[in-house]
């Protein structure tokens, strides 16, 4: 099977100075490799075309066979990695917290250990008749939702 550290690293190294970053590695028992990319700026099918070669060049067929999949993060995946939360700031986000609450919301600030979203709630303020519509900031650790994943709206 194919050593997914060494994989990984190799791909990192790869990757390093480029505006592509490695978004997750994936090896099946049955040596199915899946790669999947980034980029700030978008990823085309010649960059992924370029990194599998790399891949194959680096990691001999005939010494151990392998399937390889090279690809990019789909644009409705959820965010694997805290340089997509990065890439996406200024963006619509929906995030499903771990006690299952969905918020839709602008994703504002991204730190080490948590990020930043400001969603329009409605609020009743006390005293009033009806509620009003007001930003509400969230903060969630990285590891305290299920998901975040780019709002994809028409």
């Amino acid at each position: 099977m194919i050593d997914k550290k060494a994989l990984t690293e190799f791909i990192e190294k790869k990757l390093e100075g480029a505006d592509l970053f490695l978004v997750d590695v994936e090896v099946s028992p049955a040596n199915e490799i899946r790669v999947e990319i980034d980029s700030d700026t978008g990823v085309d099918i010649d960059r992924c075309v370029e990194l599998t070669r790399d891949i194959e060049q680096e990691f001999d067929r005939d010494t151990e066979d392998y399937e390889l999949e090279v690809g990019s993060a789909g644009l409705t995946s959820p965010f694997k990695v805290k340089r997509q939360y990065e890439k996406n700031i200024g963006r619509e986000v929906e995030v499903l917290s771990a006690d299952g609450k969905k918020y839709k919301g602008l994703l504002r600030q991204v730190g080490p250990d948590s990020f930043t979203i400001v969603c329009e709630e409605k609020v009743k303020p006390e005293g009033a008749k009806r509620p009003v519509i007001e930003k509400v900031e969230h903060t969630f650790g990285y590891d305290g939702v299920k998901y975040t994943k780019y709002l994809l709206q028409f």
